[in-house]
């Protein structure tokens, strides 16, 4: 008896891609897919290689899949927040806005507390 063919479709592709996997640092140990609330990955078929983003408009950014993977501080993932939801600020001397991870950042406020 011959085994059923399963078959993963992914949903319609979107710009949305909630996690960035480093293929040259992920082992596969699909550590991510198991603890991801919203089964957004799917493990990859091809050993030690990094899982598939199935369903990545499912993701609510919870960062369990971050916080069980054992490489991430070696940079294997991490969270590609959409752009409204970045980090950002303003100096109200200036008026100016800032964000996170530009090019040039500001110098740090270095005015008291108040």
């Amino acid at each position: 008896m011959t085994q059923p063919k399963v078959y993963a479709q992914p949903n319609l592709i979107t710009p949305n891609r909630p996690v960035i996997i480093d293929p040259e640092v992920c082992t596969g140990c699909n550590l991510c897919v198991e603890i991801c609330p919203s089964d957004v990955y799917i493990p990859n078929p091809q050993k030690g290689k990094p899982p598939i983003i199935l369903y990545p408009e499912e993701c609510w950014y919870c960062g369990c899949c971050l916080m069980e993977c054992p490489l991430h501080d070696k940079g294997a993932n991490k969270l590609n927040w959409p752009l409204m939801q970045r980090m950002r600020w303003k100096r109200k001397e200036t008026g100016e806005h800032f964000r996170f991870g530009m090019p040039n950042p500001p110098p740090p406020n270095k005015r008291p507390m108040v």
